[in-house]
């Protein structure tokens, strides 16, 4: 089986490729034999591939690499596509959130101002890739890792229907977690999730048919154990009766993050450029080098994820668990085997909503719990939402489908609008002044 990723030289990809090795070491039926790389800059994919050689060094059926000379050559005959691109580079981000910082909001990659700039640079390059997809691997499926991954998803789904999905390792981390203080196993666990991407809640836990969830939340020592709990807090988890993304501390505690960010001497992306520019010059120059550096460079990246909203919440190192790194890369090979080999699987996916929140548009992309298997994901039934988490959804896929009309139709008083709507920025004032920045 050919698996293509394109933005193959990202600086997680070898993460992907791990868990191929994986594969391969234990001959795993349908497992990935052909692995091809393609990235626009090539001296990242060159290095990557570095990264990849060596740590497929000893193990017996590694798939076959390669890096493809142009586009159609990385998809014609290949069986599953992950999309892992970053338009603008680590450069791009750093402007994004600049510019917003600068407007006193928030400037995340894929949250607040930073997401809907990030959304409108990102998804035509998205819909060129899906129209070449349908036209040159039109039975091949594409896993979207490329942020933001809901909008990218849904802009991407007009082309390609239910062939596209979109992953993300934050809820699966979650669950993961959340069963652990719990005393259960992540692996024998059900569980209710729903919401858009970096904005959903875990709002169920069940083991042998019991409910976890109410008591993980009465047991204040057994939620400061985990990455979630000491985010928002016993008391204020308790309130919401779920145990919200971890990326839902930008919007409940807005003030709080913004002004760690603001104390912060860089910004994640600042730190990133920095970092990943500097690991990819030395990797080019000393490609012997290239496995080491990448790990150690990858060590840092995990140490350091989420400083400032930890800084926000009091202070903490990450726990020894979650410095491993991905978490994606499982989902995306469970989603890979549950499709080419029909096997029935559980996974927290974005898909179109067909329905599942009815107050949420059909074609609309969610983040849900699916049934996966050879005819793709299918949503599973969802209970009804909270007021609170309804009103949230509905506000951020109003923002989604503006930055896609703006991002399509090159329309301004779209991109205004998706500015403006959203719940990180306070002005439509500073929303024109955050557009006429970014298109300076």
């Amino acid at each position: 089986m050919r698996l293509t990723i394109l933005g193959g030289g990202g600086f997680r990809v070898p993460l992907v490729h791990r868990a191929l090795l994986d594969d391969a070491r234990r001959d795993a039926p349908g497992r990935v034999t052909e692995l091809v790389l393609f990235d626009t800059d090539s001296m990242r994919a060159r290095v990557i591939k570095s990264v990849l050689t060596a740590q497929a060094e000893g193990v017996p059926g590694a798939p076959s690499l390669r890096v493809a000379d142009d586009l159609d050559d990385a998809l014609r005959g290949t069986d599953f596509v992950f999309s892992a691109i970053r338009v603008g580079g680590t450069a791009g981000r750093v402007r994004d959130e600049r510019i917003a910082l600068d407007e006193g909001v928030l400037g995340q990659e894929t949250v607040g101002a930073g997401g809907v700039l990030y959304g409108m640079r990102t998804i035509p390059v998205a819909l060129d890739i899906a129209r070449r997809v349908a036209e040159v691997a039109p039975d091949a499926w594409v896993i979207n890792f490329t942020n933001p991954a809901g909008m990218v998803t849904e802009a991407m789904s007009t082309v390609l229907g239910d062939r596209v999905i979109g992953i993300c390792d934050s809820p699966v981390g979650l669950v993961k977690r959340a069963a652990q203080a719990a005393g259960a196993d992540p692996d024998r666990v059900e569980y209710d999730y729903v919401g858009l991407n970096h904005l959903g809640w875990l709002r169920g836990l069940t083991q042998d048919g019991q409910d976890l969830l109410p008591g993980l939340l009465r047991d204040g020592a057994a939620l400061a154990t985990f990455e979630e709990g000491k985010l928002f807090g016993a008391d204020w988890l308790r309130a919401l009766g779920a145990l919200p993304n971890e990326y839902l501390q930008y919007y409940y505690f807005r003030r709080e993050t913004l002004r760690a960010v603001q104390e912060s001497e860089h910004t994640r992306g600042e730190f990133l450029d920095r970092q990943q520019g500097d690991f990819f010059a030395r990797a080019d120059q000393s490609p012997e080098r290239a496995y080491e550096l990448w790990q150690r460079t990858r060590l840092e990246r995990e140490e350091t994820y989420g400083a400032a909203t930890r800084a926000a919440s009091g202070g903490w190192q990450r726990d020894s668990c979650d410095l491993e790194g991905g978490g994606y890369e499982r989902v995306a090979l469970a989603l890979m085997r549950a499709v080419a080999g029909d096997e029935r699987a559980r996974l927290i996916l974005n898909i179109r909503n067909q329905g599942t929140v009815p107050e949420i548009d059909r074609e609309a992309v969610i983040e849900t719990v699916c049934e996966v298997g050879a005819k793709g994901a299918q949503p599973l039934p969802c209970g009804p939402l909270r007021e609170d988490q309804l009103g949230l959804m509905l506000q951020l896929k109003a923002v989604e489908r503006a930055v896609i009309d703006a991002a399509v139709d090159r329309d301004r008083q779209a991109a205004l609008r998706a500015l403006a709507l959203h719940p990180l920025v306070d002005s439509p004032a500073v929303a024109a002044r955050i557009l006429e920045r970014s298109a300076g």
